[in-house]
C-alpha cells in the first residue's frame, strides 16, 4: 500500500447521493468494514453519513481522482451511489491544531 504521508497525496473530498433498497442494508455491515479499515490506515480523514438526505460525505488522501475511485469501487454499496470528487486546496480542522495549553 501506498505511504500516505507521502507529499504526493492530495486531499479529497468526496460526496456521495446513494439510494436505498432491500439489499442495501445487508451490505452495510461489509461497507462498514472497509471504511474503518480505511480509516485505520489514513486513507480516510473523515465519514459522515445523512440518512434524511442519503448523502455522504468523506475526505480521502490519494494520489489523484483516479485512486479515490479505485478506492470507492471496493465498497459493497458502490453500486448504490453517484459521486462527486473534489480536490481540495486549504483543509483545516481542529484534529489538526495543537492542543490548547492548559495551565494547572
Amino acid at each position: 500500500m501506498e505511504n500516505i504521508n507521502d507529499e504526493k497525496f492530495s486531499k479529497y473530498q468526496v460526496t456521495i447521493r446513494f439510494y436505498m433498497d432491500e439489499e442495501f442494508m445487508t451490505l452495510v455491515p461489509a461497507h462498514r468494514t472497509f471504511i474503518n479499515e480505511l480509516i485505520d490506515k489514513s486513507i480516510i480523514d473523515y465519514y459522515a453519513v445523512s440518512m434524511e438526505t442519503q448523502r455522504s460525505w468523506m475526505i480521502i488522501n490519494a494520489a489523484d481522482k483516479n485512486a479515490v475511485e479505485a478506492y470507492l469501487k471496493q465498497s459493497t454499496l458502490y453500486n448504490y451511489w453517484t459521486i462527486e470528487i473534489d480536490e481540495l486546496f486549504v483543509y483545516d480542522s481542529q484534529a489538526y491544531r495543537l492542543p490548547a495549553l492548559q495551565l494547572n
